[in-house]
């Protein structure tokens, strides 16, 4: 079983407007989704929805958290969270004809208590996985990162910031940045597909045994110690990319989870990815194409 760690979910409120927004004047919609997210949230959702056997915890405060629970009971995702005092934050996208537009809130304080349920929650539920992603909180540092690490014998997949990425000194499976975040953790310039596989290659070592990096329009690189590779994107309709580096990243978990090869995993990462994109919003879209699509993932090996 994958257990999904997020230290800090959000209330994902969606909005599209037909108008470009314009300073001082007021944007009217009818068009509104609320969603259970954060990107462990995220992934747990869409490994429900690829078949594969999840979890989902973390941090959960009312109301927003109760909005959130009872929508993951709803899609059949299992969770078992921890209550802190304090309400979960709202994450807001505006899909607009000019742009897509994003205000995330920090989320609530979390103080030592909630940290020691979390991590007995986390060996309560002794999974084979478990995947830390997202935001930390204030009162969640990259020392908590390494103890979730550290309970227990579970092999442990993060995606956290690259500032974070950078401080973490326990032994990590697998690490997912996106672009971004691989410059932050490295120092290392990421503007050309080989130069996010260098990146990849340089952060990949006794911390992380594996590395994937989101590249957005140009895929995503993994570094293993197999070797590097290269998968581009797939071309598709894109309506939303909010929870898409969490879409690759559910592929690439669930095929490892069934025993795949490094460069399938990849594969099948960039092909939820596609699928995901083309909703608004992340709510969990059909992937009953994925297993087709897939074969149509140009990948190198470098």
């Amino acid at each position: 079983m994958i257990l999904t760690v997020t230290p800090n979910p959000a209330l994902d409120h969606t909005l599209r407007v037909d108008a470009p927004l314009e300073a001082g004047a007021v944007a009217r919609t009818d068009d509104a989704q609320f969603d259970p997210g954060g990107k462990g949230v995220n992934v747990s959702k869409y490994l429900t929805a690829l078949d594969a056997e999840t979890t989902a915890t973390g941090f959960l405060g009312d109301p927003f958290g109760s909005l959130i629970r009872e929508r993951l009971d709803a899609a059949s995702v299992p969770n078992d969270f921890v209550d802190v005092g304090t309400p979960t934050r709202v994450n807001t996208t505006i899909l607009a004809p000019d742009g897509e537009f994003k205000v995330n809130q920090n989320g609530p304080d979390v103080g030592p208590a909630a940290v020691d349920d979390l991590v007995a929650t986390v060996e309560r539920q002794d999974p084979d996985a478990v995947l830390v992603a997202g935001s930390l909180p204030p009162g969640v540092d990259p020392a908590t990162v390494d103890r979730l690490a550290r309970a227990g014998a579970w092999e442990t997949t993060v995606d956290v910031g690259g500032s974070v990425l950078a401080e973490l000194d326990a032994e990590y499976a697998l690490c997912k940045p996106n672009r971004e975040e691989l410059a932050a953790a490295t120092g290392r310039a990421v503007d050309t597909v080989d130069e996010c596989l260098d990146a990849a290659e340089a952060l990949r070592g006794e911390t992380f045994r594996r590395v994937v990096a989101s590249l957005g329009p140009d895929g995503a690189v993994m570094a293993t110690p197999e070797g590097s590779y290269h998968a581009e994107a797939l071309a598709t309709d894109v309506v939303d990319t909010v929870g898409a580096g969490d879409a690759l990243l559910s592929g690439v978990l669930a095929a490892f989870d069934r025993g795949e090869s490094p460069p399938e995993a990849l594969r099948a990462g960039i092909a939820v990815a596609a699928r995901v994109v083309t909703v608004a919003g992340t709510g969990t879209p059909d992937f009953a194409d994925v297993p087709t699509t897939r074969e149509d993932v140009a990948l190198s090996t470098h």
